[in-house]
């Protein structure tokens, strides 16, 4: 394509080295899709004879069919997938086929191509992720009466509800979910028209092909669309967080399903055993999720420290750009695919939980609190229990096991209001305060939540029905 202004071929292993057929073959489908609005375009402006839209749109389908039946084998001696469906193009069609690339560089080209695949690869995780919401949303009203242990430093803290527990990363995931909306948002403007770097001297309407492929409107600054890649970035903020937060449920799962635990269920199916130890249940789906967050997160920094030397507009660096993201989208997509089915198949031994909680001092703050409700300071308060907790250690006692003089013997202010108080479920449900663990509040977050999911799911449905119009 550049042979005019070179004396030599280019070198065998250059092109080896600079070509990107191995990452951008995928992007055929929505290349076509540009390449036909452009054609659209052109012949509405005069560019390109009616005659001449029509074959070449009809010869960049034949091609497309060609590629999707497998018959078409691209060549690395063309680079990428631009130019391999372009030259297959005026194989087809002959000089009319080279048409195609008029007002048009392979810059703005692929900015608008990578827009495409990366707004309906978002739509499909926006889909997964509400299935994400309803497995949690299924798990939480299922065990919203389960009383389990709450902790920090990951000892045993405050007894809490199990439907508070997946109502606490249904929260994480929203706020994902959100950063995913924020993403697709920012695929909403089409740089196709921007050329190289500086627009075109031809009459484009850059309004006609951004409507033609469901954008809300054409770029603003022709070097900015070449140059920037934020939207990508975009894209991987919100994939690193979302997988931080899996790979975190997942250290979750791990833990409370280890025999030091054992209130937590996996379902069989999503575990392995091992090789020489017959006992063994191995919890790999959620161990091979923590381990595949390294590389989420590892993609952002590839692009954030690709971008950060580039000066204004475009340098061949950003060819690798679509490394990373396409396979952190791969990676992402294969999570949410057994992170689902792992949440909706997972228990609770709601006796193991409470056999723990009866081993430690989960009720201590109750008893704080009850002494602060009768007039104590709460300093006061924590030194006297912690004591109590102390005698409770050294004498092999639990709070259960307390008579009420005994009670009276270590705490004076305590009255037999206190004993009626001290179980793990009335604990739990007198923790009213908006969006803490009271069953009624869990209920209530629930609720919300299918409200929410609803919604969501009415709005992807519109918004999926409204860009099949612009599936060309």
């Amino acid at each position: 394509m550049w042979q005019g202004r070179f004396k030599e071929d280019t070198a065998q292993v250059v092109l080896k080295f600079t070509q990107s057929l191995d990452v951008d073959w995928r992007l055929y489908e929505h290349d076509i899709r540009g390449s036909i609005a452009h054609v659209r375009m052109l012949g509405a402006v005069g560019l390109l004879k009616n005659d001449e839209v029509e074959q070449i749109e009809k010869g960049l389908g034949a091609v497309r069919e060609e590629i999707r039946r497998g018959d078409f084998q691209p060549s690395e001696r063309l680079e990428d997938v631009h130019m391999n469906i372009e030259s297959r193009l005026t194989e087809l069609l002959g000089p009319v086929g080279a048409k195609l690339h008029t007002g048009r560089s392979r810059n703005d080209q692929i900015a608008t191509t990578v827009r495409l695949y990366l707004r309906d690869c978002l739509l499909d995780l926006q889909e997964a992720l509400l299935a994400l919401f309803a497995a949690i949303l299924d798990r939480a009203e299922e065990h919203a009466d389960i009383v389990v242990s709450g902790y920090t430093h990951l000892q045993q803290a405050q007894p809490v509800s199990m439907g508070h527990y997946w109502m606490a990363w249904f929260e994480s995931f929203l706020r994902d979910y959100g950063r995913l909306e924020f993403a697709l948002s920012s695929l909403s403007e089409c740089p196709l028209g921007a050329g190289a770097l500086a627009g075109s001297t031809l009459p484009l309407d850059r309004e006609m092909t951004s409507r033609l492929l469901g954008f809300d409107r054409p770029t603003r600054n022709s070097m900015d669309s070449i140059a920037q890649r934020d939207y990508m970035a975009d894209y991987h903020h919100f994939a690193a967080l979302f997988a931080i937060h899996a790979s975190r449920l997942s250290e979750d799962l791990v833990i409370f399903s280890s025999q030091e635990f054992n209130w937590l269920k996996l379902p069989d199916s999503f575990c392995t055993g091992s090789s020489i130890m017959p006992q063994k249940k191995n919890p790999d789906v959620p161990e091979l999720i923590r381990g595949k967050t390294g590389q989420v997160v590892g993609h952002m920094l590839d692009l954030l420290i690709t971008m950060k030397g580039l000066p204004m507009t475009y340098d061949r660096d950003l060819q690798e750009d679509k490394r990373g993201l396409f396979a952190s989208l791969n990676t992402i997509g294969g999570v949410l695919e057994v992170l689902v089915p792992l949440i909706a198949g997972t228990d609770v031994d709601e006796a193991a939980a409470l056999a723990g909680l009866e081993r430690g001092f989960a009720l201590a703050t109750d008893v704080a609190e009850y002494l602060v409700r009768r007039g104590m300071p709460f300093r006061d308060a924590h030194w006297k229990v912690g004591r109590l907790v102390k005698y409770c250690i050294e004498t092999n006692r639990r709070f259960a096991d307390l008579s009420l003089p005994e009670w009276r013997e270590q705490l004076p202010e305590v009255d037999e209001d206190l004993l009626p108080l001290l179980t793990f479920r009335e604990s739990v449900e007198r923790r009213q305060t908006f969006g803490g663990a009271a069953f009624s509040q869990v209920r209530q977050r629930t609720a919300e939540g299918r409200a929410w999911l609803s919604w969501k799911t009415e709005n992807l449905t519109a918004t999926r029905k409204n860009l099949e119009e612009y599936v060309l």
